[in-house]
């Protein structure tokens, strides 16, 4: 897996921004996405339930970034249709994809069923479709679909996670699979604006039961989960404040034995999706990264 960890690079972006539909974004994504290349970073991944079809015209604007998804649902699409458009896009492109796949949780999904053993099926037809395990990674937070990223894929995409996670995740893992965790950022250096910011973003994923059961297993409580996250949660899964303070907090994933940090810009008013791309942000981003 060292080769998937090479071609991804340290830093990433994370972004339901880059596979929108909305007309008025269809021509600035691909540039968006050569312009994030040429920035540095390794790799872009794909928000918003992402299908292989919204990874093609950032492929096709770019000739070294990785474009991933991040995630696929399972209950959305089908193995062999994924499959296929995997192998179609590889062939065109190779090298340049990564499938990223995960179980999305009961209240988005109405097919939400024994998510574990759906996924395990899930790639048992990924394999029949000739998918490379070494080219899909699992949206794991838990024990058992963290060893199921290391024992049928290449490695682990945790959304929402601390570097505590990512830890315990690189322990369950070893060493050869991927650990790419995503990171949520807010350039702001107003304590109160910043977490009153990310603390607007985080309510929506407060009542999804995957994500509170994670915290709970990390040491949070369900104080922690009222008013849109205590200081403590937001703290811990954010990044906030002045270019160092964020450049730190970074650090803290990569100590923790993260191979790749997807950054997520989070910006006050947007609401995560079809909104305005935060150019301005991931430029600053990758000035700090340096």
């Amino acid at each position: 897996m060292a080769a998937l960890r090479d071609t991804v690079g340290p830093y990433g972006i994370w972004s339901a921004e880059l596979r929108s539909e909305d007309p008025a974004l269809r021509d600035e994504i691909p540039e968006a996405a050569a312009e994030l290349e040429a920035l540095g970073f390794g790799a872009v991944w794909l928000g918003g339930s992402s299908g292989v079809e919204h990874a093609v015209p950032l492929v096709e604007a770019t000739s070294r970034l990785t474009v991933a998804t991040g995630i696929l649902s399972i209950w959305q699409y089908e193995p062999a249709d994924a499959g296929a458009r995997f192998l179609e896009l590889e062939a065109a492109r190779p090298g340049r994809f990564l499938l990223g796949i995960g179980a999305s949780h009961a209240k988005l999904a109405s097919q939400y069923k024994r998510p574990y053993s759906a996924m395990v099926g899930y790639l048992d037809g990924l394999d029949a479709a000739g998918v490379p395990a070494g080219r899909v990674v699992l949206a794991a937070l838990r024990p058992r679909m963290l060893e199921l990223s290391r024992d049928r894929a290449g490695g682990a995409h945790p959304y929402l996670v601390t570097p505590e996670h990512t830890a315990h995740a690189r322990e369950l893992l070893g060493e050869g699979p991927l650990l790419a965790p995503e990171l949520k950022v807010v350039l702001e250096r107003d304590p109160e604006i910043a977490r009153s910011t990310a603390r607007d973003y985080l309510a929506r994923y407060l009542a999804l039961p995957n994500y509170t059961n994670s915290f709970l297993e990390l040491g949070f409580t369900e104080d922690d989960f009222t008013g849109g996250g205590s200081d403590r949660l937001i703290d811990a899964v954010y990044a906030w404040g002045d270019d160092a303070r964020v450049r730190d907090r970074i650090d803290a994933f990569r100590a923790a034995g993260a191979d790749h940090v997807a950054l997520q810009i989070v910006r006050a008013g947007t609401g995560g999706g079809d909104a305005a791309l935060p150019r301005d942000e991931w430029r600053r981003l990758a000035a700090l990264l340096g």
